[in-house]
């Protein structure tokens, strides 16, 4: 079954085609390891929360934008086998892809897809 892996994350706005460009070579090491699809939202109607909120979860400031991203993998066993290669490949260690944004507040997490309508 299809497996997801979803993130959302605060970027300062100012960093928009850096994060573009960090998240175009990312993809192609992610599809390189067995990945079918990225998907990276650039925030254009993100509202602030009274309880909760994209904004809130990832403690975005007034100069940074939300944005939602997910992969998706043929199976988790493809994404199980697959993350450790990508996490060590080359292309994406911080001296030479540096995330353009918080690491800290990166919020991610992975699913299991239950229905595709």
């Amino acid at each position: 079954m299809t497996y997801v892996d979803g993130f959302a994350a605060a970027v300062p706005t100012a960093n928009r085609q850096q994060y573009i460009e960090h998240a175009r070579k990312a993809a192609e090491v992610f599809k390189q390891h067995g990945a079918i699809k990225l998907v990276e939202c650039w925030g254009d109607d993100v509202p602030e929360g009274t309880h909760t909120s994209f904004p809130m979860a990832v403690k975005k400031q007034p100069d940074e934008t939300v944005v939602f991203s997910w992969i998706l993998w043929p199976s988790r066993d493809v994404r199980n086998q697959a993350m450790p290669k990508v996490m060590d490949d080359p292309r994406l260690q911080a001296d030479v892809n540096p995330m353009p944004f918080d690491g800290k507040r990166l919020i991610y997490g992975g699913f299991e897809m239950v229905l595709e309508a």
